[in-house]
């Protein structure tokens, strides 16, 4: 058996083309790390995404990444212009995107280059590249098709040419709308993934488009999976664990959505942004079914306005943005904390500032959070840490701006949005829906903001209660809805509003500590970064690392005991996805250094030296890069 190895290099890489004329062999692995990458439109993501819910469905643990540019479509063939999807699967569960790829199927050589720079791939990772460009018309092209493949070779990757669009020839007239499923079909056979599954996957991804549709898609998967069995001696083993309990796959955005439908909200109100889009376009499409409706505002302040007035009529609404919708909502949001209104934001963050990077990951939207409104507009923050929190928190967001009257913001971020993973399938609730809207009589004697002194906590009379009308506003007022500029009543009402978070906190838990309760550095974190965290301070401490981690959901207010945790270790610091000032760089000093978000608020809430350490890189932190500044920190 021989296969197109790079020409250019044929002698120097006889001893690794030995392994490749050699018989099939099965290598059985705990885990893997595939990626597809194309240009924009070429079906990567689709492939990818199939890929990920077919390993899920088998049994696999599962964490898919999208690889998105920052332009919405960048020039074909472009070094800055990879699209696709990162699959990280395994035996056992699967929490985070890992560290350096395994396998690599490219479209085209140039969107490796964007891969390597983000340090994506190793020494010895087996690209499958399209060899199309080798015999390009163009010159040019076929020039830098040689120059990228050599560059591959003299790195230590093993490239082993594909003839995607002669082979997807066969079956369509257009290649470049076939190769991913070509490609699907060729991982499906190397990673001997179950085809009865495959093709439920195809049929219902494609179901709208008709039978002619399906059977195209079925033909270019099992051409790509026969072009494998026929010429690739690769075949990986990761044996599966299927679960007793029913399970379901999908990603943070539709967990999210599937969490507001069984809260038991019926009315979304937003304006498209990414990445938050796509959980409005699963609610547009399954929302009817229960009920429900998604209202598409003609801005992001017409989307607030609305989910507040729906929220005011007694039926708590929903409204769905990211990093610069937010800042566009804030003056709503001021209102809702004045108006007491109950309402749920999910926040689902990109990189920024203004529109930054509109498809990368950061963690950049917690300090808006707490403080993007004027003056003093206390919200309660969760930040949910799985895909299958997506779904739990939005339960949890509706019954406490009910119970607390206020907004409830819950930050996720381009990570899990749209990375998928597989859970255990909820088995809705009573309890988790909304009770229906009392439209009993309202008690005359009671006011509209009847602050109780020791929660601040009110009751609240809807529209069309007898007895309880009174004019809502966003000015100072008394507990009669009155507009009242006394130094007294506002004093009064700023506290009433404030001490609703701290009867919250009062309710909540001290986070658990993962690892010893005590030693010599304890790592914070929050939102997505969980599984990375977790991964890299297990590798530390197998070496013998006196390392802990302790990751926080709740923002604010903060889970309680955090003071007495961090003292028990030598030193603390959070691991963070936005920027920090790095203590050597230019000019820092440790009076001017800018900390990263959640470090900035420990320091203020437990008034200890809470070091940092952050990157913006755009993508998720790999475990080996939080692990190394761990060790480092140690002196291991």
């Amino acid at each position: 058996m021989d296969l197109p190895i790079l020409e250019s290099r044929r002698s120097e890489s006889e001893a690794k083309a030995t392994a490749i004329k050699a018989d099939v062999q099965v290598e059985t692995v705990s885990e893997q790390i595939v990626e597809i990458v194309s240009d924009s439109g070429e079906g990567a993501q689709t492939c990818g995404q199939m890929f990920g819910t077919v390993s899920a469905k088998m049994g696999n643990g599962v964490w898919t990444v999208e690889i998105i540019p920052a332009e919405i479509e960048p020039p074909s063939r472009s070094q800055a212009g990879a699209s696709g999807n990162r699959i990280r699967f395994g035996t056992g569960k699967i929490t985070n995107a890992g560290d350096t790829a395994d396998v690599v199927v490219a479209f085209n050589e140039q969107v490796l280059h964007s891969r390597i720079d983000v340090g994506a791939l190793r020494e010895g990772t087996l690209i499958f590249l399209e060899n199309v460009w080798a015999d390009d018309l163009q010159e040019e092209v076929r020039n830098a098709y040689r120059k990228t493949a050599d560059m591959l070779h003299d790195r230590g990757y093993l490239v082993i040419e594909v003839p995607m669009e002669k082979e997807c020839l066969k079956v369509t007239e257009d290649p470049r709308r076939g190769k991913n499923m070509f490609a699907l079909g060729l991982l499906c056979a190397i990673y001997q993934r179950e085809m009865q599954i495959v093709h439920g996957e195809i049929a219902r991804k494609f179901q709208r488009k008709g039978q002619e549709m399906i059977d195209r898609n079925l033909a270019l998967v099992q051409a790509g999976y026969q072009w494998a069995l026929d010429h690739l001696p690769y075949r990986f083993e990761i044996p599966v664990r299927p679960s007793e309990e029913p399970m379901v796959v999908m990603n943070g955005n539709q967990a999210a959505g599937l969490g507001i439908m069984a809260a038991g909200m019926e009315m979304c109100a937003m304006y498209p942004i990414t990445p938050a889009t796509s959980a409005s376009h699963f609610l547009a499409s399954a929302f009817p079914e229960v009920g429900g409706f998604v209202h598409q505002a003609e801005d992001e302040i017409a989307a607030v306005g609305f989910a507040i007035g729906a929220s005011y009529a007694g039926k708590t609404a929903v409204t769905i943005t990211s990093g610069p919708g937010l800042a566009l909502k804030t003056e709503f949001l001021g209102l809702a904390v004045m108006a007491e209104i109950p309402l749920v934001v999910l926040v689902v963050q990109r990189g920024g500032p203004s529109t930054g990077l509109p498809t990368k990951i950061e963690q950049g939207d917690l300090l808006a959070a707490h403080f993007a409104s004027p003056g003093d507009a206390p919200k309660i923050i969760l930040a949910p840490a799985t895909i299958e929190e997506c779904f739990h928190f939005m339960i949890t967001a509706r019954k406490l701006a009910e119970q607390f009257r206020g907004p409830v913001m819950v930050l996720t971020d381009a990570n899990l949005a749209t990375g998928q993973q597989p859970f255990v399938r909820p088995q809705p609730r009573p309890e988790w829906l909304a009770p229906p809207v009392d439209q009993s009589g309202w008690d005359t004697l009671v006011d509209p903001y009847d602050w109780d002194e020791e929660t601040g906590i009110s009751n609240r009379p809807l529209p069309g209660q007898k007895g309880g009308e009174h004019v809502v506003t966003g000015l100072a007022h008394d507990r009669q809805s009155h507009v009242a500029y006394g130094s007294a009543i506002n004093q009064e009402a700023m506290a009433m509003r404030s001490r609703k978070l701290a009867v919250l906190q009062r309710s909540l838990k001290p986070p658990k500590v993962h690892g010893d309760p005590q030693g010599e550095l304890l790592v914070v974190g929050w939102g997505s970064t969980l599984g990375t965290i977790e991964e890299a301070v297990d590798r530390v401490r197998a070496d013998g690392g006196k390392v802990s981690s302790l990751h926080l959901r709740f923002l604010s207010p903060f889970e309680p005991g955090l003071k007495e945790i961090f003292q028990r270790f030598g030193k603390v610091m959070t691991v963070e996805i936005n920027y920090s000032d790095q203590p050597d760089d230019p000019f820092i000093t440790p009076q001017n250094r800018r900390y990263a978000q959640l470090a900035r608020l420990l320091r203020a809430e437990t008034l200890l030296d809470i070091d940092c350490w952050s990157r913006v890189p755009g993508s998720p932190l790999p475990p080996a890069r939080i692990e190394r500044e761990l060790r480092e920190r140690l002196r291991l």
